[in-house]
């Protein structure tokens, strides 16, 4: 041990502190910190997402009727018997009208809403919440709310009243497909409870615009409203909108909900993909096997329509490739 000498007095030099150690326990493991919060989400991911799809696929391929076990390896023959199945491609049909219904007018309203609430110098938050909110309502309750509240077909209801103090006639919008009337009813409740979401997608996007790019639009010449709209605030919505739209035409290939609550199951008419395959799978024959491969069918065309559609609106593309 060294020693120091003061006033001709040696004294034992002060010992180093020893650099601390670090902690070696389960705490102070990244790895095992990463699969503690993260095992428990991905072995539910497993169970209740990834398991069901790979047995669906499985099924597929047997005749399982009144069960999820079988044994009758039969090949392509549900995927023959959904292709060639009327009532299925039938919805698909239904679909497509959906699609064409639902997806420019969703956009168009959510946009619509967005710039009207992006331009607001008091209570925006106020309401960008009020035309949230209806995303939080339930589609089952919302479909019950239309189709016993607002257009119910009876003088009573709400839709009807209105109507009836301009002189126009009951009318009934669900019992009948001819004309089509029950595509107002479930046209305008997903209007409402969807447009809120995508009004947020759109508001963010608007946001971020450099407030540079509409005072260089000014200076040359640029009116504002329309013409500022059309060369500055469009294309720069150009990546979102494409999100939107693939994102509306996911979700119109999956409704069911409001389908299945105002038009009846039983109908031969207003069918969707899900709605059949419902019926197919757990309706009265229980055929599981072929409700798997419309399941696996349905799986199949949203793949190729969103990567069809991304590949066509630029989705994903840099900026220098455009």
């Amino acid at each position: 041990m060294s020693t120091t000498t003061t006033r001709g007095v040696a004294q034992p030099a002060p010992a180093k502190a020893s650099p601390a150690r670090p902690r070696r326990g389960l705490r102070g493991n990244p790895t095992f910190n990463f699969w503690l919060f993260t095992g428990p989400f991905l072995v539910g991911l497993a169970i209740f997402v990834f398991v069901p799809i790979f047995w669906s696929i499985w099924l597929s391929f047997f005749d399982a009727r009144f069960t999820v076990t079988p044994s009758k390896f039969i090949g392509f023959d549900n995927y023959k018997s959904m292709l060639t199945n009327s009532n299925f491609t039938g919805s698909l049909v239904t679909f497509t009208v959906f699609a064409a219904l639902i997806v420019p007018l969703t956009w168009a309203l959510s946009l619509g809403l967005a710039l009207l609430v992006h331009r607001l110098r008091f209570m925006r938050a106020f309401f960008r919440s009020v035309f949230f909110l209806p995303t939080a309502v339930s589609y089952v309750a919302a479909a019950l709310i239309w189709k016993m509240s607002i257009f119910t077909g009876v003088r009573f209801g709400l839709m009807n009243t209105v109507l009836g103090w301009f002189g126009v006639e009951n009318i009934a919008y669900l019992s009948d497909p001819n004309p089509p009337w029950y595509w107002l009813v479930i046209v305008t409740v997903r209007l409402w409870l969807q447009a809120g979401f995508y009004m947020i997608l759109f508001l963010a996007a608007l946001q971020n615009i450099p407030a540079e790019l509409y005072e260089a639009a000014a200076i040359d010449g640029a009116k504002p409203g329309w013409q500022t709209f059309r060369y500055i605030t469009l294309p720069q919505l150009r990546a979102t909108s494409t999100a939107v739209i693939l994102l509306l035409l996911v979700a119109a290939y999956q409704a069911f909900d409001e389908f299945f609550n105002i038009i009846s199951i039983k109908a031969t008419w207003g069918q969707t993909p899900l709605m059949v395959l419902y019926k197919t799978a757990l309706g009265d024959n229980q055929d599981y096997g072929a409700g798997s491969a419309g399941a696996v069918i349905l799986t199949v065309l949203i793949c190729a329509v969103t990567l069809l559609q991304g590949k066509f609106m630029g989705f994903g593309r840099g900026e220098d490739s455009k």
